[in-house]
């Protein structure tokens, strides 16, 4: 190991997996600092509450004093696993300010507020590492940023929210209904008491702006993602999915367009079985990404927990201490394409319309006319029974968003239909 001084670390926040970060870092301690370089020295953690117990952690480190973390001289990496908006914000652009690189798991806090923390972190010359923002221990942001800077990636796809991943499984694999496999995943820990983030996309949404901005080397925030979650899926859905050997994945999706803008979105897609995405089981993740050169890769493992995200966060602390030591950073902000943001209605894909219509002459001639007057290609229609009524499901070819949602919209006026009781996205070679 080299010479050089220490490198101490503070940490803002000792939760689930702050404390793993601290375990981690004591435990394999030797040899993380032999990678890094240096000694790694964890000198103090900043948290709310001193007095809760936090086993294997040494209680000297604590303080519930944050400015005294960010503003101590000594240190030269903060660590951020407080999560949240403020007062994550205002501390790690003090950190910054006051010349220390920065390692972060905060995927909301940079997909609302990352411009200005990159901007920052450019200015000072520190790095800002992200690792474990993005799919847990599962190594997506360095390829992105570093591995694949040679070449031109097109599209990326991710399952990248476990408790979407795990309850989707579970409905798919047993026939279960939402409601009934939320609770079973609320009891097991991998859904929180209030769900909403996990199961409306909006975690994911914060996950598909940071690979967006990544991928195409643009900012992008979680504004500019369009976002469905998974509530409204239901037993009957799955089961069509089922039918034509299809799966419904919570997909995020960032691509870009035919006139080189970027579409970005968060929504509930069919997957062809055969496709490596629809393998992806349980609460794992796993994010594809499609490149010109490199053609298709998958990056598959544990997205979230605590052993888990703190690998991702001591990977970027070893990387990041390295370039302390040799006075130098690591690849800044790539935002010079400064590429627009498609609307949702320019985006297209394929569609599977489920409709419940008057089982009697003409009505597949009349559903026809609906999407021939919005162009929008049929591809299949099938056409169950059910007494008076019949189930007529159609898929489509490629068409916009807004041709599809303006075909939905003259559908559900007709006197013939019953109820439009679902539209899903189906990952097909326009989408």
């Amino acid at each position: 190991m080299s010479a050089h001084k220490n490198i101490y670390i503070g940490m803002l926040g000792c939760g689930v997996v702050g404390s793993q970060v601290a375990a981690l870092l004591e435990k394999n301690n030797a040899e993380l600092s032999t990678r890094a370089g240096a000694k790694l020295v964890l000198k103090k953690i900043a948290v709310r509450d001193i007095k809760s117990t936090r086993e294997g952690i040494n209680s000297a480190l604590l303080t519930t004093d944050a400015q005294s973390v960010i503003n101590d001289p000594e240190i030269d990496i903060i660590i951020e696993v407080m999560g949240g908006i403020d007062p994550a914000r205002e501390l790690i652009l003090s950190a910054i300010n006051n010349g220390k690189s920065v390692v972060t798991a905060n995927k909301a806090l940079l997909a609302t507020h990352g411009a200005d923390l990159f901007t920052a972190a450019d200015n000072k010359g520190v790095d800002l590492y992200y690792e474990a923002a993005v799919a847990g221990a599962i190594p997506i942001i360095r390829p992105m940023r570093e591995s694949l800077v040679g070449d031109q990636i097109t599209r990326v796809m991710g399952i990248v929210n476990g408790t979407t991943n795990y309850i989707l499984t579970k409905m798919d694999e047993e026939g279960r209904a939402f409601t009934d496999v939320l609770k079973e995943a609320q009891s097991l820990g991998y859904a929180e008491a209030d769900p909403t983030a996990d199961v409306e996309g909006m975690d994911a949404a914060s996950k598909a702006a940071i690979i967006a901005g990544l991928a195409f080397h643009s900012r992008v925030s979680v504004d500019d993602v369009y976002r469905e979650g998974i509530s409204s899926i239901t037993a009957d859905d799955v089961a069509v999915a089922k039918t034509m050997n299809h799966v419904i994945k919570l997909l995020a999706i960032a691509e870009l367009t035919s006139d080189d803008r970027i579409s970005v979105r968060v929504h509930p897609t069919l997957i062809a079985r055969s496709h490596p995405l629809a393998a992806v089981r349980d609460a794992f993740n796993a994010v594809f990404v499609e490149a010109k050169s490199a053609g298709q890769l998958m990056f598959y493992g544990r997205g979230a927990g605590g052993a888990p995200t703190a690998s991702a966060i001591l990977g970027d602390v070893v990387a990041v201490a390295r370039h302390r030591i040799s006075d130098s950073v690591g690849p800044r902000e790539s935002d010079y394409a400064d590429r627009a943001i498609a609307p949702i209605g320019d985006t297209k894909t394929q569609f599977l319309i489920r409709l419940n219509v008057a089982d009697k002459p003409g009505v597949l001639a009349a559903i026809a006319q609906v999407f021939a007057k919005e162009a929008v290609s049929i591809q299949t229609v099938r056409q169950s029974g059910r007494g008076n009524d019949a189930e007529l499901i159609v898929v489509s070819h490629g068409a916009t968003e807004a041709a599809l949602s303006a075909t939905v919209s003259a559908l559900s006026k007709m006197d013939i239909v019953t109820k439009v009781e679902s539209v899903l996205r189906v990952l097909g070679s326009q989408s």
